[in-house]
């Protein structure tokens, strides 16, 4: 075999190596930008949620401090 067909062999694999490589590339680019838009809801809802339970924590607080004002005022 000449050293031209042994060359143009590993060029055609190369070739080969590098259009599966850059197919794999796009694949994995797609996950990651999906995995970050989840990660955007996730934290969305996250945000969401401490939001409503910080109200929750507020109102029991304004609550708690109005019974304590009515109980010295009885008193």
């Amino acid at each position: 075999m000449k050293e031209s067909d042994e060359l143009e062999k590993q060029i055609k694999k190369a070739a080969e190596a590098l259009k599966k490589a850059k197919k794999e590339n796009t694949t994995l680019r797609d996950e990651v930008d999906s995995l970050w838009a989840m990660m955007d809801e996730i934290t969305k809802s996250d945000i969401e949620n401490w939001s409503s339970i910080l109200e929750d924590i507020e109102k029991d607080v304004l609550v708690r401090s109005l019974m304590v004002t009515k109980k010295k005022a009885l008193a």
